[in-house]
């Protein structure tokens, strides 16, 4: 690692100290956002709800504007996500507008488009996170995401990001090869990146419990993942054993997920709740969802609110009862992959 790398890393690591700790004195801001600038993708994972084939960019000052009413309300981190960000003409911008307000910026991208102009440009904006998700070591009708095709690109983000990468492999439903996940795995911590394992949720961002197999290579790539906030995912264990996690989910609070339409929902597995404008969200929003029990909490899988709430667990019962209510029947609905930004 080169010292500027070095260095980079360093104070990355104090601006994330700083919210936690941010995060333990207040209770009453966003510690993470997720923004949807661009729905549209280059694939088409079959697994895949987030995604469409004909949205345009989110105009580049709409999505400012959204930056800084986020920042306004005392958000400490904002990502990226889609569709597929780096299909946004103007990413670097909102890049760049996230870290001039004073946030912690990052990115989910399935990586298809990074070459080394790009992580040059996306070093430049001052990007701090970023993470790809792959699924098997050869791509199949399910996803492309995989190995084969990607592992160019993961030598370019080796030899130019400044940014921290974070490789993210699946175990689960729908995955045919569960040792595919140790494959990418190794090839991740080669190339001196962090690897994460994520658990397949169903539409409703519910649990399937893990095979005797696919829990052995769970286990071991967990033994792998360096310490880390972005590692903070005992709950899976529950997850990979089929029980219920007991827990105060904080999404419109803690966390907020806004769509390319500038609606704030619970997450990306609830969108529908609450729905309403990012401009007309404030503090009360904040402070009421904080104290709103989730039905779906129980079964949810969707690691980014799970990591947020962990901050918050130990303080304040929910006293609002249940909304937003888990699907009746998660095992019939189709699958689609883990966020664990």
């Amino acid at each position: 690692m080169t010292l500027r790398r070095r260095w980079l890393a360093i104070t990355r690591r104090l601006r994330e100290f700083r919210m936690i700790a941010k995060g333990l004195i207040s209770k009453d801001h966003p510690v993470l956002a997720h923004i949807i600038p661009m729905r549209r993708c280059n694939l088409s994972c079959t697994y895949c709800n987030e995604f469409d084939e004909v949205s345009k960019p989110v105009p580049v000052e709409t999505v400012k504007r959204r930056i800084d009413h986020l920042a306004d309300l005392g958000t400490t981190i904002i990502t990226i996500s889609g569709g597929e960000p780096l299909l946004h003409p103007e990413l670097d911008q909102i890049v760049a507008h996230i870290r001039k307000r004073g946030m912690i910026a990052g990115m989910i991208t399935n990586g298809y488009l990074m070459v080394p102009d790009r992580i040059k440009q996306l070093n430049a904006a001052g990007l701090d996170h970023l993470q790809i998700s792959i699924d098997n070591v050869q791509p199949d009708e399910v996803s492309k995401k995989s190995l084969k095709v990607l592992d160019k690109k993961l030598q370019f983000l080796a030899e130019y990001a400044d940014f921290h990468v974070n490789i993210n492999s699946v175990v689960g439903g729908g995955i045919r090869n569960p040792e595919d996940a140790l494959a990418v795995s190794k090839r991740a911590v080669e190339l001196g990146f962090t690897s994460t394992v994520g658990i397949i949720h169903d539409g409703g961002g519910q649990l399937r419990p893990l095979g005797d197999r696919e829990r052995a290579i769970y286990s071991e790539i967990r033994s792998w993942e360096k310490s880390s906030y972005s590692r903070v995912n005992q709950f899976q264990e529950n997850i990979a054993s089929g029980r219920p996690n007991n827990w105060r989910c904080r999404a419109g609070g803690r966390y907020l997920y806004i769509c390319e339409n500038g609606l704030v929902h619970y997450c990306s597995q609830q969108r529908g709740y609450p729905a309403t404008p990012l401009f007309d969200y404030t503090k009360d929003d904040i402070r009421r969802e904080y104290n709103t029990e989730k039905g779906c909490a129980p079964h949810c899988t969707v690691s980014c609110v799970h990591q947020i709430a962990t901050i918050d667990n130990w303080r304040s019962p929910q006293t609002i009862r249940k909304v937003a209510p888990a699907p009746e029947s998660p095992i019939d609905s189709p699958l689609v992959q883990i966020e664990t930004d």
